[in-house]
């Protein structure tokens, strides 16, 4: 087994811990194998890969696509290291407004499975941090919605309090205003 799979306490949310082969060159470590993935809970196809660059301090998110788009990520760190949230925002849901949180690092080679109904969010814990993530359906913008990140009603307990967000992110409304999954 390449991958260990761990739900956290959204068990939705899966944080996938790969088999690291480490020597005196570096390392190998697979990052994607369907036939372990698939009776994890871990469902593509997958269609969309997205790769981004953030200093240390920068909060991107929280972020989602609303259906017929709705979009499962699987985020990893390739440089540097996050701490990655998901928010569950299934209105029907018994965890609705609920978060976790875990940190991906290139080190732990660590990542978190985000599905589709779920916010996601990071915050760059190191200089810098190189995340990709692969998306279960493409970009359309207009389904992207957002949640603030600062929302008193999510109390998300981001581990930085001086963090840069962008404008686009800081104007995305409060829970209670958001649109959601039925």
């Amino acid at each position: 087994m390449s991958f260990a799979f761990e739900p956290l306490a959204l068990p939705e949310v899966i944080l996938v811990k790969p088999r690291i082969f480490p020597d005196d060159r570096g390392f190998f470590l697979e990052t994607h194998k369907e036939s372990e993935f698939r009776p994890a809970g871990i469902t593509g196809p997958f269609v969309q890969d997205n790769h981004s660059r953030s200093t240390r301090g920068v909060l991107r998110g929280l972020h989602y696509q609303l259906p017929p788009r709705a979009q499962g990520k699987l985020v990893g760190v390739v440089t540097g290291a996050i701490w990655d949230v998901a928010v569950d925002l299934r209105r029907g849901s018994p965890t609705f407004g609920r978060w976790v949180g875990a940190e991906l690092t290139e080190e732990n080679g660590h990542r978190l499975w985000v599905p589709p109904g779920f916010g996601h969010g990071f915050v760059t814990l190191s200089a810098v941090a190189d995340v990709y993530y692969k998306c279960t359906d493409e970009y359309a913008p207009d389904l992207e919605k957002g949640v603030r990140w600062d929302d008193p009603d999510l109390a998300v307990a981001w581990p930085l309090t001086d963090v840069q967000v962008s404008a686009r992110d800081e104007a995305l409304p409060m829970l209670a205003g958001a649109e959601f999954f039925d």
